[in-house]
């Protein structure tokens, strides 16, 4: 099998699996007694959180591997990680907005656990003005790193505000159990299967078109009739 045909087998799998999470929630799993159908957001609310988690522990992971290795490959699969962590974190803070307008009457809480993932995307969003601040290229992905590996402490706050702080977002996983449904566990599971099979094939897409322009501008360094012999890149052509 070519790696073309696996990864549109990969891209078809990932849909399947998306199209099953929607007939999962809106069919199979019941309807709240007291939230309704608002309460369905819930499961993509935490599915969307599942990928964000993926992707700064991905971040973190790789700003560790990249300040041991010094390896270029790591700090691009950093700061795919962190773009799309950034988007599903994004989708998290939306989804809760939209659940927390009918059920507590308000946009907006400043309750621990809102409050530390609206942290959680300021800490990573300004990843990107760090990013875009620094130009020497081994230096940026040297101070990308660390800020990957310092912003991750906020990763387990998030999930633990609501457990160490008095907090009125529900907790619905605790230890050893889950206070659902067992058709609306099932909804929940096969949303979380979909969007981290979703996380994926968007981390792996985003690091080839990362890695294609790295090698654009290589090249274009190379042709530069100012710069003939361009500083190597550290990529090579494995990734």
């Amino acid at each position: 099998m070519n790696a073309q045909l696996r990864e549109q087998l990969l891209i078809g799998g990932a849909a399947l699996l998306l199209a099953a999470a929607i007939v999962a929630v809106f069919v199979h799993a019941p309807t709240e007694r007291v939230m309704g159908l608002v309460q369905k957001i819930f499961y993509f609310h935490l599915s969307s959180a599942l990928a964000a988690f993926l992707s700064f522990t991905t971040a973190f992971a790789a700003g560790v591997a990249y300040l041991v290795s010094r390896d270029l490959r790591w700090d691009i699969l950093g700061v795919a990680a962190v773009e799309i962590g950034l988007v599903f974190t994004t989708l998290v803070l939306l989804t809760g907005m939209l659940w927390g307008r009918p059920v507590w009457n308000a946009w907006w809480t400043w309750d621990p656990r809102l409050t530390t993932s609206l942290i959680l995307w300021f800490i990573f969003a300004s990843y990107f003005i760090l990013r875009s601040a620094v130009e020497q290229r081994q230096r940026r992905a040297t101070c990308c790193a660390v800020m990957a590996i310092a912003g991750f402490v906020d990763v387990p706050i998030v999930f633990l505000s609501a457990r160490l702080w008095r907090s009125i977002h529900p907790v619905v996983i605790t230890t050893g159990s889950i206070s659902m449904a067992p058709a609306m566990v099932t909804a929940l599971l096969v949303s979380m299967a979909a969007f981290a099979a979703l996380w994926g094939i968007l981390l792996h897409q985003r690091c080839r078109a990362l890695v294609l322009g790295e090698r654009i501008r290589f090249l274009e360094m190379r042709l530069d009739r100012n710069n003939p012999a361009a500083p190597a890149t550290g990529l090579n052509s494995s990734i």
